[in-house]
């Protein structure tokens, strides 16, 4: 059973993270040792979402500065924040948290441990803001829908778009939350869904295309989701299928809102056409993973034994389809 409230800490250079990866069958912490581990982790989605994946970033750095040898420290460290990077090239936090460690790590390790573990405090305080702001948009009786995760996982300990949903749902607030379950990992199904029946919240999960039908219907009053990088004219990246539901949501003329802190805000990146949208394995949309009757998790082949998969991990929402920003500092309509 997991007791740490948060999705990513440290203890002494080693690296604790809730493994996402065996949710919502299994409650375990994967433990790093070094900061190769932790960039494995990042890659193989151990650890997601855009706040937990910079929290991560930031820890990894640290591990590489207490483990760079003292005649070739600045070397090995700027090497090993070029893999780190590596990891994940769409999550802008995860470059935030490289950049603020790696100058602290150059002055001296403890400093580099220090500013790590301020950025997973910041994650974790921007979401309780977000939670704050965001629960006035959302009145009693709505339906909300969200796509991919961006809960407490995603986002260290409150989350970005759950955050305003869980802190309704705390205030009384009767609320019904439509889950994508968000092909291709399922996150939505897995691992929202897990967090939505910790806090208690009523939800459902709903196949992905079936969005358009509810909106039809009148059961959706507003979208919030997360984001991985907003550029500095707000297009914004996010799991793919996330441009759709925007799309869904303007035809329908319901309030589609991203809720991000301000570690995923790029002033560096003009547009949407300037982030980097990584393509990961495609056996992630051949492949899926379940448990069976007997408990026992299977991963089994779901596509025609012949055929190959393409696999953006990601897609760009322009600006022009998203009503608000929810941050830390408030709902922002416009971007800049």
């Amino acid at each position: 059973m997991i007791k740490n409230k948060r999705a990513v800490w440290a203890i002494d250079s080693k690296v604790y993270m809730i493994n996402q990866i065996k949710l919502p069958f299994e409650e375990d912490v994967f433990v790093s040792e070094n900061y190769i581990e932790t960039c494995e982790a990042i890659k193989t989605m151990v650890v997601r979402g855009a706040g937990s994946i910079g929290a991560a970033a930031g820890y990894a750095l640290m591990q590489a500065a207490f483990e760079a040898p003292e005649d070739k420290y600045e070397k090995f460290l700027t090497k090993a924040k070029k893999e780190i990077e590596e990891t994940r090239p769409t999550a802008r936090d995860l470059f935030a948290a490289t950049e603020r460690v790696y100058k602290k790590a150059l002055i001296s390790k403890e400093e580099a441990e220090k500013e790590a573990d301020k950025i997973a405090d910041e994650t974790s305080e921007a979401g309780k803001k977000i939670g704050e702001f965001g629960n006035e948009l959302i009145k009693d009786g709505f339906g909300i829908l969200t796509h991919c995760n961006a809960g407490p996982l995603a986002l260290t300990e409150y989350g970005s778009a759950l955050a305003p949903i869980i802190e309704a749902h705390r205030s009384g607030k009767k609320i019904t939350v439509y889950v994508d379950e968000t092909r291709p990992r399922n996150q939505g199904a897995k691992l929202t869904a897990w967090e939505l029946q910790k806090a208690g919240v009523p939800h459902l999960i709903i196949a992905d295309n079936a969005a358009g039908l509810l909106m039809m219907q009148g059961k959706i009053n507003m979208v919030i989701t997360g984001a991985d990088r907003i550029a500095a004219n707000g297009d914004t990246a996010n799991k793919i299928g996330t441009f759709e539901k925007a799309v869904l949501a303007k035809e329908f003329n319901i309030p589609f809102y991203i809720a991000a802190p301000d570690s995923t805000f790029d002033k560096n990146c003009p547009t949407g056409k300037d982030i980097p949208i990584e393509e990961r394995d495609e056996n992630e949309v051949l492949y899926i993973s379940g448990i069976d009757e007997s408990g026992t998790v299977q991963k089994i082949r779901i596509a025609n034994p012949d055929s190959h998969a393409y696999n953006p991990a990601f897609d760009i929402t322009p600006a022009k389809y998203i009503t608000g920003f929810i941050t830390s500092a408030g709902i922002k309509k416009r971007l800049p």
